[in-house]
């Protein structure tokens, strides 16, 4: 017997059941798509910029190593970090709230949330196998997927879901170590990209006291100069550690005790945080250049919502035939949803001619 066919028949899957998770989720068509999905910037605007998949890496990353030191499931947390954007629109947050718009105003009082769309894209929308759909993860993964961040009971998720993953309770702390991960990235990179692109500068930045604190350690390296790429490079690597040392050094002995909240940062540390990030809403997610791209991948789901619905023959194969079984809205949402921003950018300009 040949050794390609001796490991091809072998009957027994050699990886444990999250490692087995993170594989098909990485293998899903969902995951590859989110290359293009927007971050902050548009993916096309040059390819040093996050895009959901980098930052989806960057996710795991962060939440293996804070999952290890703990002493807790890596490959649980690893499954949970890969797959909590899958769910997410092009156009970032901006795609997902025109989205949820079109919806109600068409009386789909659900609407469209990207963190529950994640778990509907591994639960009903991937299909890889014959005989049910999704890609049939565990209870934590899923769990995890669905209560990615805090309050879990939403009144768009169904009763059944609620009954079967009881939306009151706290889900593992993997899945509390993913959404502070998630922060922690974004936080960082964005601000990397923001600096980068000219956007944001490091003296603006300087009114956080957070900031402040990890300039110094980045100072006292003596790398150059704040307009340098070194520097920047240098002060996301401090930033990165200097929340995850701190997480750690708040969460560890609460993680011990089985506290059921363990997870988090002192109270003087969260303030910094949330005034960070308000920093970062002010200056840079509000700058008139990027809330000019993100007004005009509004309105390119705007128009596709529109013609799609009017015209839903334009459905790919997939989705159209779900028009049988699933009520309109949601299938024609499902698609966009599954949208790259170049995708859909070309589709709208194939409809509506050139933006």
């Amino acid at each position: 017997m040949e050794l390609t066919d001796r490991f091809y028949k072998i009957d027994k899957d050699f990886r444990n059941p999250f490692a087995r998770d993170r594989d098909r989720i990485i293998h899903s068509g969902s995951f590859r798509k989110l290359e293009y999905k927007t971050q902050v910037f548009l993916n096309h605007e040059g390819d040093f910029f996050r895009t959901r998949l980098t930052h989806s890496i960057e996710v795991s990353q962060i939440a293996r190593s804070i999952t290890s030191e703990l002493g807790l499931n890596e490959s649980l947390a690893e499954a949970i970090a890969l797959a909590h954007d899958l769910g997410h629109t092009p156009f970032g947050h901006v795609g997902g709230d025109t989205l949820d718009e079109c919806l109600k105003a068409d009386g789909f009082k659900n609407g469209f949330e990207h963190n529950f769309q994640s778990f509907r894209v591994v639960t009903k929308l991937e299909k890889r196998y014959r005989g049910f759909d999704g890609l049939n993860l565990t209870f934590a993964t899923l769990e995890g997927i669905l209560k990615h961040s805090y309050p879990y009971k939403k009144s768009f998720i169904p009763v059944e879901v609620d009954e079967h993953f009881d939306l009151e309770r706290h889900p593992t702390y993997e899945a509390m170590i993913v959404d502070r991960a998630d922060e922690i990235a974004y936080i960082s990179h964005d601000i990397d990209d923001g600096v980068n692109s000219g956007i944001i500068s490091f003296e603006d930045l300087k009114e956080s006291e957070l900031v402040q604190e990890v300039l110094a350690k980045v100072e006292a390296e003596g790398v150059g100069s704040e307009n340098d790429e070194m520097f920047r490079y240098r002060f996301s690597s401090h930033m990165i550690n200097h929340l995850v040392y701190s997480l750690l050094e708040y969460s560890e002995q609460k993680v011990q005790e089985k506290q059921e909240l363990p997870i988090g940062y002192d109270k003087e540390l969260e303030t910094k945080i949330k005034k960070l990030k308000k920093l970062l809403a002010n200056k840079m997610y509000q700058h008139k250049d990027i809330v000019r791209k993100m007004y005009a991948g509004s309105q390119a789901i705007k128009g596709l919502y529109k013609g799609l619905m009017q015209e839903p023959k334009m459905l790919p194969e997939f989705y159209y035939k779900q028009l049988d079984t699933r009520r309109k809205h949601r299938v024609v949402a499902d698609y966009i949803a599954s949208m790259s921003d170049r995708y859909a950018l070309n589709m709208y300009n194939e409809i509506y001619g050139r933006m």
